[in-house]
C-alpha cells in the first residue's frame, strides 16, 4: 500500500535525457527521494523533495542537470535528467519516507528502474 513504482527508465546516448516516474508517493507530511546504485559502486543519494512544501535537495551528482518536482493530483513525484553520461548509469530508487526524510534506509523502497547510458 505504501511501496512507491518507479518507472521511465531506459537506454540513452549520451548527452540525452531522461524522466522518471514515482507513482503512490505522495502522502502529507512525507519525504521522496531518488537514489542510485550501480554495481560496484556505493548507493548515492540523487534529489528528495518534501511533499508539503516541495522542498527540494540534490545530491553533488546532480550538478544542476537533474530537476525533481512532484504533481499532488497525481501523488507522484518526477526526476527530469539531462545532459545523461555513462556515469549514470544505475538502478534508480524511489524511496517514500514518513519521518519526512530523516531515515531514508527505514522508509519504503520502490523496486527500482534501470537508466543506461551509452557513449
Amino acid at each position: 500500500q505504501v511501496q512507491p513504482v518507479e518507472s521511465g527508465g531506459g537506454l540513452v546516448q549520451a548527452g540525452g535525457s531522461l524522466k522518471l516516474s514515482c507513482a503512490n508517493s505522495g502522502r502529507t507530511n512525507w519525504a521522496v527521494g531518488w537514489f542510485r546504485q550501480a554495481p560496484g559502486k556505493e548507493r548515492e543519494l540523487v534529489a528528495t523533495i518534501t511533499w508539503n512544501l516541495g522542498t527540494t535537495r540534490y545530491g553533488d551528482l546532480a550538478k544542476g542537470r537533474f530537476t525533481i518536482s512532484r504533481d499532488y493530483a497525481k501523488k507522484t513525484v518526477y526526476l527530469q535528467m539531462n545532459s545523461l553520461t555513462p556515469e549514470d548509469t544505475a538502478i534508480y530508487y524511489c524511496v517514500t519516507d514518513g519521518t519526512g526524510g530523516r531515515d531514508w534506509p527505514g522508509g519504503y523502497w520502490g523496486q527500482g528502474t534501470q537508466v543506461t547510458v551509452s557513449s
